[in-house]
């Protein structure tokens, strides 16, 4: 199954973007390769301007909220004591590390003149070249551990945001059911009722040639189904039936 994740406001837009920039870079900055430590550096920029001034609150103020659910779930035989109680540390660790965090977000990187010249040659195309940073292609040219070290102090203050995106985002995709639909013709349609979603998921079986284009808001739900061709030509609506599983989430 290949699953579609589609958010159905704004906040809940910045953690999906926000979880899929610390993705990348934990990828890059895995490896050894200097040119996946500049592409590390390069998604580091990125989360440093999608993260808001009012972040830090945003999550501190909805751990507190999701803390506060979980606790009345203790002493419930339906659910593990062990396993709630390790949710509730970590949620509560995580709120204090958040409230350690000092200034504005990635404030350490803006004081940091040499990695700020980075960040702005970084918008010009082929703008880091050696002719242009030569102090950048040095510290590129060192030991592969060495420039794990710097990235890992640079991404050292975000990691708490990261880990409450983590908690705030698996709470949300838990939070539905799936439940199996068709889409005769390849489109579908729900007016939806009752409590307002934040997130929409849509599965379907990876064998099938098409993928879900979707629009959505706190009325209905609108989903086309759309094969890419191959080549040079437009994408098309698809023309049969379609089964997916569709799971509507809330905090």
């Amino acid at each position: 199954m290949i699953t579609y994740e589609y958010p159905l406001n704004e906040r809940i837009r910045i953690l999906m973007r926000m979880e899929d920039l610390f993705a990348k870079y934990s990828h890059f900055a895995g490896q050894d390769a200097s040119l996946a430590h500049h592409a590390a550096l390069l998604t580091l920029f990125e989360i440093l301007e999608i993260a808001r001034g009012d972040l830090k609150s945003d999550l501190i103020q909805e751990l507190e909220r999701q803390k506060q659910s979980l606790e009345l779930l203790r002493n419930n035989p339906g659910v593990q004591s062990d396993a709630l109680e390790d949710v509730l540390h970590h949620i509560a660790t995580t709120i204090a590390q958040i409230h350690g965090l000092s200034g504005k977000i990635g404030q350490h990187l803006r004081d940091n003149e040499w990695v700020m010249s980075i960040k702005q040659r970084a918008c010009i195309p082929g703008g880091v070249c050696e002719f242009d940073l030569p102090s950048y292609h040095y510290w590129l040219s060192l030991d592969a551990s060495a420039r794990r070290d710097s990235l890992r102090e640079w991404m050292a203050p975000f990691q708490p945001l990261n880990s409450a995106i983590g908690i705030i985002l698996k709470i949300l995709r838990d939070s539905g059911q799936a439940l199996r639909r068709v889409a005769p013709q390849g489109a579908y349609q729900q007016m939806v009722s009752g409590r307002a979603a934040q997130m929409l998921r849509v599965a379907l079986d990876e064998s099938l040639p098409c993928f879900p284009e979707i629009s959505a808001n706190k009325y209905a739900i609108n989903i086309r189904f759309t094969a890419l061709s191959t080549g040079t030509e437009r994408p098309r609506a698809c023309d049969t039936d379609i089964e997916f599983d569709l799971t509507l989430c809330c905090l």
